[in-house]
């Protein structure tokens, strides 16, 4: 449910950018979405969809880019990328990793008509 909140902040984004650009509306949103985010794309458009109505934003077409999980390991440096679920480093085993990137969710940008 967490997606409505976070779909209100992009709708929120988009539109006060689209007023300051003096646009008549947005037609493109491009959304970053980290691998591990729990961000799932379908409810985003089902939220998108209710809440963009009447905006500048109403359809809108939602563009979404999954980030790669790129971890670095700890003990021995290694990056690497994860292929599936969170795992111990390919190189050492060690299970002392940190996420360097996959974990992102932000409005990259916005496509409007004046």
């Amino acid at each position: 449910m967490h997606e409505l909140a976070v779909t209100e902040s992009v709708l929120e984004i988009a539109c006060r950018h689209a007023v300051k650009a003096n646009a008549v509306r947005v037609t493109d949103i491009h959304l970053m979405i980290g691998r591990l985010s729990s961000i799932v794309d379908d409810s985003v458009q089902f939220y998108w969809d209710l809440i963009s109505k009447g905006t500048l934003c109403e359809n809108a077409k939602l563009h979404f880019k999954r980030i790669p999980a790129t971890m670095l390991c700890l003990d021995c440096q290694h990056q690497y990328q994860l292929a599936g679920e969170l795992t111990p480093c390919p190189k050492c085993n060690s299970s002392r990793v940190r996420v360097l990137s996959g974990d992102e969710f932000h409005l990259e940008s916005i496509e409007i008509e004046r």
